[in-house]
């Protein structure tokens, strides 16, 4: 696909914005990374050799001890397994991850009570939380989770903000006021009552928490789509295509919707930040994603509860911080890469 000279100044205009950049750069490779969670945090052993054979259980099925010669039949202990390979000095080894704990897994200690202090030595290194689960890999997979989430929520509401906005915008007349009264009626229900309710009857999931979500966030967009179709239906090149028999489908997706990208692509990053606030928030007063799933909010609660366990609402917060700085520095160079006056003249 061949860009356009305008897209193309844009996107230089995006790179030489070097905060902005370089911050983009850093959030793709930590999601990216996060992808690829189970490589760098995780209980099971990456490479296992074993009587001359390569065992890799990341990706694999459950081996059980008795296929490395242990004396039980359940999943294989590897750090374990690790330490006894080591200890025998064979030709047998084990390679585990950087964090060799799943975020599920309780490291429970005799005679003492979690949470447990940061330590190099247990390889916990941002300590474990009130229930001995390592906080590192808490917060990779509680990043995944909250990253996905705020895509999968940014790409409904787009879909569903775009199409009704534009057709509002577009169309107009009775259609543009029946419509009005609805979302007035829509942005008066009060969101948090909504989940507290479903919350009081079902469990919510991943997809039910992005339904509801969905439910109240597509409002904002439409608005502002409304507001931009009804001044970009009015240029010529729209009067053009109506002259030439365009269909009203063919005019709103394929004329004004790519005009109004740089609308639409502005909002992008401040809606992710949102979803993961949102998220975030939701987790904490116990109405998001049900335990033990790894969450934030779960993690922040924990540390409101436990302040003398420094490491676990440090972890979250800066955490938080890191990542939305990332997405507000993008999102201010997306903005003022995308700003229509800096592409436009006036005559």
């Amino acid at each position: 696909m061949t860009l356009s000279p305008l897209t193309r100044k844009k996107l230089r205009r995006f790179k030489s914005i070097k905060r902005g950049y370089y911050a983009f750069i850093l959030f793709l490779a930590l999601t990216v990374a996060s992808l690829f969670a189970e490589v760098l945090v995780n209980s099971r052993a990456l490479v296992v050799h074993y009587q001359g054979r390569y065992y890799f259980p990341v990706y694999g099925s459950m081996i059980p001890g008795t296929g490395f010669g242990l004396d039980y039949p359940y999943e294989t202990n590897y750090r374990e397994l690790s330490r006894r390979y080591r200890a025998e000095g064979g030709a047998d080894w084990v390679l585990m991850p950087l964090i060799p704990f799943n975020p599920l897994e309780n490291d429970l200690r005799k005679e003492e009570y979690p949470p447990f202090a940061p330590s190099f030595k247990d390889r916990h290194f941002l300590g474990t939380d009130t229930s001995a689960r390592d906080m590192a890999a808490r917060l990779v997979y509680g990043f995944r989770i909250a990253i996905f989430f705020s895509l999968t929520l940014l790409v409904v509401n787009y879909l569903v903000g775009v199409t009704v906005g534009c057709a509002m915008g577009y169309w107009g007349g009775k259609f543009d006021l029946f419509l009005q009264r609805i979302i007035e009626i829509w942005s008066n229900i009060p969101f948090l009552y909504v989940i507290i309710i479903i919350s009081s009857i079902v469990v919510p999931n991943f997809f039910l928490l992005i339904l509801i979500m969905v439910f109240f966030g597509w409002t904002s967009l439409t608005w502002t789509l409304r507001t931009v179709t009804y001044k970009e239906r009015a240029r010529e090149y729209v009067l053009a295509a109506k002259a030439l028999g365009a269909s009203d489908f063919r005019i709103v997706f394929k004329h004004i919707i790519p005009n109004t990208v740089s609308v639409i692509v502005t909002y992008a990053p401040f809606s992710v930040s949102g979803g993961i606030v949102a998220l975030t928030s939701l987790d904490y007063l116990g109405f998001g994603l049900a335990p033990p799933t790894p969450s934030w909010g779960e993690l922040l609660q924990q540390g409101w509860d436990n302040m003398d366990a420094w490491w676990i609402v440090g972890s979250v917060i800066f955490a938080m911080i890191l990542t939305l700085m990332l997405v507000t520095f993008i999102g201010e160079a997306v903005r003022e890469a995308f700003d229509p006056k800096l592409h436009s003249t006036y005559e």
